[in-house]
């Protein structure tokens, strides 16, 4: 094959090499982004269980973002993670009811929960006639919150842990992993397409490496002319010795 053939050839596979190299650094760069991005930011779930009907119902995707402990406020719906004495086996997804410093009280009869004195008014609730399952009287200490779904009778909560696990049914407000966001972020997103960019450039640098490879495959077995317009590669290789 002479030298003007396998220069174009050449040239081809220096792309081909180049893209799938740029794909690869896409694809991962943005696979670390996302991994980063979920383990410090954001966090995505299927909602497990009926607990916070009728709001959010079994089955939904949900895009949590992370909460600094003082913006949390009262009635935030928030993904937490419970001690192993709740026996939920994994996060749980329940409403703020009550801060640290609060004092959150409910018994058999009363039409709502009174928080630091007063009726609390919870129009989220699936059943508002069923406000609490079990009675409970807590001081919330700093630091910590009281948790319960909005559906109250299908509902493992710190209302059904106050008098179970030595802590009021508390939790730190360390355990509160993250609130709904409405819609993906945008970070997200942003990354989601650059791995689907990545791949694409990769694929395209593959398959222009493989038709570099046909091609030069191909010159190579044509049959070559003699004479000075045709030199052949051994003719030039031993000119060059």
């Amino acid at each position: 094959m002479g030298r003007d053939q396998r220069r174009p050839g050449r040239r081809r596979g220096m792309w081909a090499v180049s893209l799938m190299v740029l794909g690869a650094g896409l694809f991962v760069g943005a696979g670390t982004g996302v991994r980063y991005s979920f383990a410090d930011e954001y966090s995505h779930q299927l909602i497990a269980s009926q607990s916070m009907e009728p709001a959010y119902t079994k089955g939904d995707e949900v895009w949590f973002g992370r909460v600094a402990p003082q913006e949390l406020r009262h009635g935030d719906p928030v993904l937490v993670t419970p001690p192993d004495s709740w026996r939920t086996g994994g996060d749980v997804f329940k409403r703020v009811v009550a801060l640290g410093g609060d004092h959150v009280f409910w018994a058999k009869g009363d039409a709502t929960l009174t928080l630091n004195g007063k009726p609390l008014t919870e129009p989220y609730l699936k059943d508002p006639a069923v406000p609490a399952f079990v009675p409970f009287d807590v001081t919330v200490p700093e630091g910590r919150v009281f948790v319960m779904g909005d559906h109250r009778l299908n509902s493992v909560d710190s209302s059904l842990m106050a008098s179970q696990d030595g802590t009021d049914g508390t939790l730190p407000v360390s355990a509160v992993r993250g609130v709904p966001m409405g819609d993906v972020p945008v970070t997200v997103l942003v990354l989601a397409a650059l791995g689907t960019l990545g791949a694409t450039v990769f694929l395209a640098g593959g398959g222009l490496g493989i038709a570099s490879l046909v091609a030069r495959r191909r010159a190579a077995k044509a049959p070559q002319g003699a004479g000075p317009a045709h030199v052949t590669w051994s003719d030039e290789t031993a000119a060059n010795d």
